[in-house]
């Protein structure tokens, strides 16, 4: 029995501290999609796509209205494009994006996931071809996003894929070179990638998924800042209380909305997404979270402890509020999508070596981190292993999204709009890590790994 209490906090939280479901994403499975031709191959995903997800956008468009939760975006995933581009015979995969790219604009949706290989323990033909065609599928697209996860708990870390990355995402940089490196936004490098995640860049439809499911992802940064402005000063026992008990009524708020939407559409409901995506806009800030927690600022030292207060908290939250919470489900922190890691950014507070470490204890890793144009493909490629270092050896999900912003150097900023926001560009070491990526080969799984 839903509470008057509860209704008017929901509709405080709603109104006055951010809160919304920041995406209702569709997956559709495109096995059934695969053939020879790369055109015939394109014309049965465009139809695919269309068929099942025509009515996604007015669905999610019905529920905000009648329940006045705000759903600021409407998505599609889809099955891994190595995997279905895999049996063609042409030379590169960029005809499968221009599909995905086309039937998302006809169904009206903000994004769509899925241009990605899963290439952890080796490359399969069609890994390669989707790898190479990325920079191109990037930069004549516009709302596909690309991802591919370079390493796990259980396979290791393949440094032939990292060092390959550290390629394509200069490249992609340079085709996209005019709207600052846009194209670096849309492209996310994982270690342990989930298959139900709802949130771009990373997203696609997992192959132990079923043909068709709806994954919900809330978000609500303001609302938990606000709590925390109640218990100022109080020890982190109730810090902690505090934040489980505020994410408990954001999660119910989203598995409502899932409910509702799969049973509308007639698709499995898959999980709730409890992460706390934060905006560019003031009041919606995780930075701002840890200062309330009584850090001056966002990256100064006790950071990474109120970071893993905070992950910890909304995790717990969550599963006592939904039996289906998955995805991500904890804290992001994208610099360029967070005002108050804008600031601390901007005041040299914050770093990329302290940003790192906060990716030990929160839910992804180095995301929107916009460095110099001209930082090399090694650099990256080592960004890139550390980061998936901390995913294998923790058992996690760790990811990097980085923007080699051309013609750009530190102190300079970026400006993508949107929910992408802008980005300060940040040092990197100067010092080599050219020899170090050179070596290739696979960094073993850790002996953790061997469970069964």
């Amino acid at each position: 029995m839903i509470s008057q209490e509860n209704i008017i906090q929901t509709l405080e939280m709603i109104d006055n501290q951010h809160l919304d479901i920041r995406t209702i994403t569709m997956g559709v499975s495109l096995l059934d999609c695969c053939d020879e031709s790369a055109a015939r191959c394109a014309d049965k995903i465009y139809e695919k796509i269309c068929r099942s997800a025509e009515n996604l956008v007015p669905t999610g468009e019905a529920i905000e209205r009648e329940l006045g939760i705000p759903i600021v975006n409407k998505r599609i995933s889809v099955t891994p494009i190595a995997l279905v581009g895999g049996c063609c015979k042409d030379e590169n995969l960029v005809a499968l994006a221009h599909a995905m790219d086309r039937a998302a604009k006809a169904c009206g949706v903000n994004f769509i996931g899925g241009f990605s290989a899963l290439v952890q323990k080796g490359f399969t033909e069609g890994d390669l071809k989707l790898i190479r065609s990325i920079p191109q599928a990037l930069a004549e697209t516009e709302i596909v996003c690309s991802s591919v996860n370079v390493g796990s708990t259980k396979a290791g870390i393949n440094m032939d894929a990292v060092a390959m990355m550290g390629r394509i995402i200069k490249q992609t940089a340079e085709r996209t070179a005019d709207s600052g490196g846009l194209g670096c936004a849309k492209l996310v490098v994982f270690c342990n990638a989930v298959e139900d995640n709802p949130f771009m860049a990373g997203a696609f439809h997992g192959v132990s998924e079923a043909e068709n499911v709806i994954n919900v992802g809330v978000s609500g940064p303001g609302v938990v800042c606000s709590a925390l402005e109640a218990v100022r000063g109080e020890p982190f026992d109730v810090v902690a209380e505090t934040v489980k008990k505020t994410a408990f009524r954001v999660t119910r708020m989203g598995q409502l909305v899932a409910h509702e939407a799969s049973k509308r559409l007639g698709v499995p409901f898959g999980i709730v997404d409890l992460s706390l995506a934060p905006t560019p806009a003031i009041g919606d800030s995780v930075a701002r979270i840890l200062e309330e927690m009584g850090l001056e600022t966002c990256g100064t030292h006790g950071t990474t402890a109120a970071l893993a207060l905070l992950n910890d908290a909304v995790k717990k939250g969550g599963v006592m509020a939904s039996s289906n919470v998955g995805g991500l489900s904890g804290a992001f922190i994208p610099v360029s999508e967070d005002e108050g890691m804008i600031a601390a950014a901007k005041s040299g507070v914050l770093g990329l070596d302290k940003l790192e470490a906060m990716t030990c204890v929160c839910s992804v890793g180095l995301d929107m981190i916009a460095v110099p144009g001209d930082t090399t493909a090694e650099t990256i490629s080592a960004i890139i292993a550390d980061e998936a270092a901390i995913g294998m050896i923790n058992q996690k999900t760790t990811a990097v999204r980085i923007i080699p912003a051309p013609g750009k150097n530190v102190g300079d900023e970026v400006m993508f709009g949107g929910l992408l926001g802008s980005a300060p560009v940040m040092p990197v070491h100067g010092e080599s890590a050219e020899a170090f990526i050179r070596r290739g080969g696979r960094i073993p799984a850790p002996i953790h790994s061997l469970k069964n």
